[in-house]
């Protein structure tokens, strides 16, 4: 009984963790393109930090059959894409002002921001 408590208690707190108090390290892009993972319940890298006046591609790359890794939103942005199992898709974004913006899937289980300064 006191080992299924532990494990319980050890579950909420890798829970707690991820979810509220785990941040992703931020990726300075100097060029104009990067590629983001989709896997395993994240984008990789999901915290993406560019120049205002840098035009950029994301391309991403789904790697997760989970049916809600198929949806790309930048709500801010009014960018809504499907990504394909295990093929590149490519997201221009240029000329966009300065700020913070947000991207997830459409149950913002997948999370990322990109900052642009």
């Amino acid at each position: 009984m006191i080992v299924v408590n532990l494990i319980a208690i050890a579950l909420i707190l890798l829970i707690i963790w991820w979810f509220w108090i785990y941040e992703p390290d931020t990726y300075q892009v100097s060029q104009g393109n990067i590629e983001v993972i989709v896997e395993n319940g994240v984008y990789i890298p999901a915290d993406i930090s560019i120049n205002k006046r840098e035009v950029i591609s994301l391309n991403f790359l789904r790697k997760d059959a989970s049916p809600c890794a198929g949806t790309l939103i930048f709500p801010e942005l009014a960018v809504n894409h499907e990504l394909s199992l295990n093929k590149k898709t490519s997201v221009d974004l240029s000329n966009i002002p300065k700020g913070d913006y947000e991207f997830h899937c459409q149950m913002k289980m997948y999370k990322g921001v990109l900052h642009v300064k």
